[in-house]
């Protein structure tokens, strides 16, 4: 009687294959190469630098707290990178061992150590070595410090996967690709958050965050260096109760992996079968929206320029960026007491940039658009659609923002004038901006993060900031005129701002897209040729 022989390890396996994976990737290009050294050296100095101001927080008052919340923030990160980021790491996505006959408690194990090479488990590390050394006050409180680093590593790595496996069907799908843009929502708002937090740390100093990192100590994996700390002051029953927290924590993960393993690879991919059903909704959709749009050619302009916000993926990333970014500056300065109620014309200025290179965010699909211009006056009813559609959801937002930031300043009659070089600005940028369409277009590659074709990142500097200058000394007289009132003692009729900049916001974008129109009818070859370079 033959026995067949053990299967063997996998493990080694996995590591080679992550370490094939990298030394391949490597391969592809210097361009790759060079990004990929840089970043890098760059968090190996980030890391060997945290490590370094750990280090030196030890036997310091804060040291707990600055730990405990930069551990709570990193596994944060893990967290919502795999969200943000699904094509970082082609071994986040287990879909591409479905086929191999593998089982999925030795794959979990295998993925996970292989998991732990490069350059964010590396980070993990050397900040949950320099948070131990910092905290670790006795023979104990070392041992249990061990016992935390690995924890915390282990936990990150876990939650970066569990949460990848449970999310992968919907990643990989050209529709829950769209998650990537809210991360220019989460970097916007974050900027500013660090920047309040910041400035708040440097007025009161850290004792402001112990109550925050009291509640964070008894989040895994933050558990595992609260031990180290707790143990330290010699609240062992403490101490293991946070210990404990982490690895129940590091066993739910690891349970919550395997079983979306298990689902991966043996259910059907379903995530497109919704997609593949006529969608009953559309056309009542379409009826309503059509409904409340003109007419004719200016209202199917406006209705295409609409849905392209809402479904494009390129599109939509500029619009949420633009849109928070607008509102985040001048709401984040009212908060800290340095606002004014001129910054609410950031929002109008933010979101009027996405006039620019209007037909290069068609893409080669322009060509269809091109077939339909035969004369100036389809070239101008063609800008004028895409600027109303613009104006449909900058308008009411742009005078959003200008009340809430005018209301959290209490500057009350300081609004009309507000408004009035809110509209004038914005008017101005649809006038550059359609202008500026007209003659420096340049694509917008549809795969990838870039936003310019290879070759014409002149065209797009040209593009936009030649426009916001232009767009700048466009808004000279209702500025002016604003500056005058104000220096004249006439501030009681700043209110006249507010229909002047309007009717000069209309008139300025009329202007704009009748000097436009003419050109883009003349250069329809020439700009279909240079969207379509993407």
């Amino acid at each position: 009687m033959t026995t067949s022989p053990p299967a063997p390890a996998i493990t080694p396996v996995f590591v080679r294959l992550k370490l094939s994976l990298l030394r391949n990737g490597l391969r592809q290009s210097a361009g790759r190469r060079a990004a990929y050294i840089a970043s890098v050296t760059v968090t190996l100095l980030i890391a060997a630098l945290q490590l370094l101001g750990l280090i030196a927080l030890r036997g310091t008052a804060h040291a707990a707290t600055v730990c405990v919340l930069l551990t709570g923030v990193l596994a944060l990160g893990w967290a919502v990178m795999p969200l943000f980021f699904p094509s970082g790491d082609e071994t986040l996505d287990p879909t591409r061992l479905v086929m191999l006959p593998l089982r999925p408690r030795p794959l979990v194990r295998a993925l996970l150590v292989a998991s732990l090479v490069g350059i964010g488990p590396l980070f993990t590390l050397c900040l949950a070595v320099g948070a131990t050394i910092a905290l670790a006050h006795g023979a104990a409180a070392a041992a249990t410090g061990v016992l935390a680093t690995a924890l915390t590593l282990l936990v990150c790595v876990a939650l970066a996967r569990a949460v990848a496996a449970a999310n992968i069907r919907l990643l990989t799908s050209r529709k829950g690709r769209d998650l990537a843009v809210l991360s220019g929502l989460v970097i916007a708002v974050g900027a500013q958050a660090v920047n309040f937090g910041a400035q708040k740390l440097g007025s009161s100093g850290l004792s402001t965050l112990d109550p925050a990192a009291a509640v964070v100590r008894w989040i895994p994996p933050a558990s595992a260096l609260g031990a180290v700390d707790s143990v330290s002051e010699g609240a062992y029953a403490t101490g293991a109760a946070q210990l404990a927290l982490s690895a129940a924590a590091l066993v739910a993960l690891l349970a919550l992996w395997q079983r979306s393993l298990t689902r991966l690879m043996t259910t059907p991919d379903g995530s497109t079968l919704a997609a593949a059903e006529p969608d009953k909704g559309t056309s009542r959709a379409s009826g309503a929206l059509g409904g409340l749009l003109p007419a004719g050619r200016t209202g199917t302009v406006m209705e295409r320029s609409l849905r392209y916000m809402w479904r494009d993926p390129k599109t939509k990333a500029a619009w949420v960026t633009s849109l928070a970014i607008g509102l985040i500056v001048p709401v984040f300065n009212a908060l800290q007491g340095t606002g004014s109620v001129y910054f609410a014309c950031f929002a109008a200025g933010m979101l009027g940039i996405l006039m620019y290179n209007q037909f290069g965010q068609d893409t080669s699909a322009f060509w269809m658009v091109a077939m339909t211009i035969s004369t100036t006056r389809d070239a101008y009813v063609e800008l004028r659609g895409r600027a109303l559609a613009m104006v449909l959801v900058t308008l009411p937002y742009a005078t959003l923002v200008t009340v809430l930031t005018t209301g959290m300043l209490g500057a009350w009659p300081a609004l009309p004038e507000a408004l009035g070089l809110s509209f004038a600005l914005l008017g101005a940028m649809l006038a550059t901006g359609a202008w500026s369409s007209a003659r420096f277009p340049y694509s917008i590659p549809q795969e990838g993060y870039k936003n310019v074709a290879p070759g014409q990142a002149g065209l797009a500097w040209l593009s936009i900031f030649g426009g916001m200058v232009a767009g700048a000394l466009l808004c000279a007289p209702v500025l002016a005129l604003a500056i005058w009132l104000h220096a004249s003692d006439a501030a009681s009729w700043t209110w006249l701002l507010l229909p002047l900049g309007t009717a000069y916001g209309w008139v300025i974008t009329e202007a704009g897209l009748r000097l436009a129109a003419p050109r883009v009818a003349r250069r329809l070859p020439e700009i279909l040729t240079a969207v379509s370079k993407g």
